[in-house]
């Protein structure tokens, strides 16, 4: 054919057809991918991802006597942190929580579902109750890192790994702290068995300042009248308590007017003698949560002009509670506190404080100044420090054997950026305390309620290692 060719114009493909060939040809570079990779990077169970760790931490909530909520609330928000950086090391963050409900069935119920959930680690932790949580822990080599320090096991348990000095440096530090300011101590304390180690131990600090022992006051660990508690321990001190009021009382109620005055008057010059020998005492009272009931029952009994003081430990009275009580105003104002850690108000808090506030959402579970909430922040820095040295040390299977071979064999300590000591559980890191021996950190801080707010009573940590480690008589 001699006649000249029209020139073909393209056809428009349907748009139907180009996606389908658009999808073959990436399904056949991804096929390609494939083949020659084993999986896309970064994808689930791929070279860029590694496996995930799960944690456990358990605390009580909606109980009757101490809840811990913020606790697991801050462990939620530091794997929200954690994750979005990253995970640790590489591995993304499980975290499960678990309502130990100040319980001893409910508390070995949480350290089964840790088993269940194959935990590398209990991390951040609060329960009274060892004896039920540990056994299962131990039976199955899972590491409890970083508990409250209210139970002996968290003390005395190849499997605990305490990041303070518990319960022990609280009172031993707290009865130091009052040695230099109180004559008289009377210690109000839950009737547990718990409870019944705190007299020894203040009265060991008040030893080492050449004080007596303290006068030991029992009260219910739930209850919601504390007044005789308060009574009791005015009395200890040398505080008359409603000497006052109770005679004149009865004077008024007598059939002689002349008599009821009289007697009214003796007793108001009874109550102001026993405020006067008040001067020099002080009442500390560590009843967690129902500290505040009992100052409650205490401001009102106490004889009005009274010297004595009052005192605590964190945990028992923080900030929270300062403000809710009136501040400066309050019943709080000028007593003694004993902690763990520096003031809330100190800048080595601020990278915890930057995570609750990018990562907490606004859960009003987490007080930044809440002792739970920082030792469950300072655990989950020491369990990303493991982790992290286990990367470098070519371990990529993490699990509850290997973290808890690190924690006891690396001579590597770990930075808490000034929020304890370098922290290290050697054998030969363990201090040598009387029934506390996997206690590895004794210092503490002494702190004062001042103009409404709480502040170091005295720069730095104060070591009580040397009082812990002296033999105590009982109770």
């Amino acid at each position: 054919m001699t006649g000249r060719r029209r020139p073909s114009s393209p056809r428009p493909f349907p748009r139907a057809l180009v996606a389908a060939t658009a999808a073959t040809a990436c399904t056949a570079v991804l096929a390609s991918l494939l083949s020659a990779c084993g999986s896309l990077p970064g994808a689930p169970g791929g070279s860029g991802e590694k496996e995930p760790l799960t944690v456990m931490t358990w605390a009580p909530v909606d109980t009757k006597a101490t809840n811990m909520p913020g606790m697991p609330a801050m462990a939620e928000a530091y794997a929200r942190w954690v994750n979005s950086r990253g995970g640790l090391d590489g591995h993304p963050l499980k975290v499960v929580t678990c309502n130990e409900h100040n319980d001893s069935v409910a508390a070995a119920r949480c350290a089964q579902r840790a088993v269940d959930a194959k935990a590398v680690a209990v991390v951040g932790s609060y329960s009274q109750f060892g004896r039920s949580f540990i056994s299962p822990l131990e039976r199955n080599g899972i590491p409890y890192l970083g508990g409250y320090g209210v139970s002996d096991e968290e003390f005395a348990s190849p499997l605990s790994y305490p990041v303070n000095g518990g319960q022990a440096a609280l009172l031993a530090g707290n009865g130091r702290q009052l040695a230099s300011v109180c004559e008289r101590v009377s210690l109000v304390r839950p009737d547990t068995i718990q409870g019944d180690q705190m007299p020894a131990l203040l009265s060991a600090g008040l030893a080492d300042g050449s004080r007596a022992a303290a006068k030991d006051v029992r009260a219910p660990e739930d209850g919601t009248d504390y007044a005789d508690a308060a009574r009791r321990a005015l009395d200890g001190v040398g505080a008359a308590t409603g000497a006052a009021d109770a005679t004149g009382a009865a004077g008024t109620a007598g059939t002689a007017g002349t008599a009821g005055t009289a007697k009214g008057a003796a007793g108001t010059a009874k109550g102001a003698a026993g405020a006067a020998k008040g001067a020099g005492g002080c009442v500390t009272a560590t009843l967690g949560e129902r500290t505040d009931t009992f100052f409650d029952s205490f401001r009102r009994l106490q004889p009005d002009g009274s010297k004595v003081r009052i005192a605590s430990v964190l945990g028992s009275v923080g900030q929270a509670l300062v403000d809710r009580t009136g501040g400066r105003a309050g019943p709080l104002e000028g007593a003694y506190l004993t902690g763990w850690y520096p003031v809330a108000s100190d800048p080595r808090w601020n990278p915890m404080r930057k995570v609750i506030n990018d990562h907490a959402f606004g859960d009003n579970r987490i007080d930044p100044a809440d002792p739970g909430v920082q030792t469950t922040w300072i655990a989950y820095t020491v369990l990303r420090a493991v982790v992290e040295r286990l990367g470098k040390e070519g371990v990529e299977d993490i699990t509850a054997h290997t973290v808890q071979q690190s924690l006891d064999r690396s001579a590597q300590a770990v930075d808490t950026g000034g929020l304890t000591p370098k922290l290290r559980w050697r054998s030969e890191d363990m201090l040598a305390v009387q029934d506390f021996p996997r206690t590895v950190n004794a210092l503490v801080t002494y702190q004062a309620v001042r103009d409404g707010q709480l502040v170091a009573a005295k720069e730095g940590f104060v070591n009580v290692a040397g009082t812990l480690e002296k033999p105590r008589a009982d109770g």
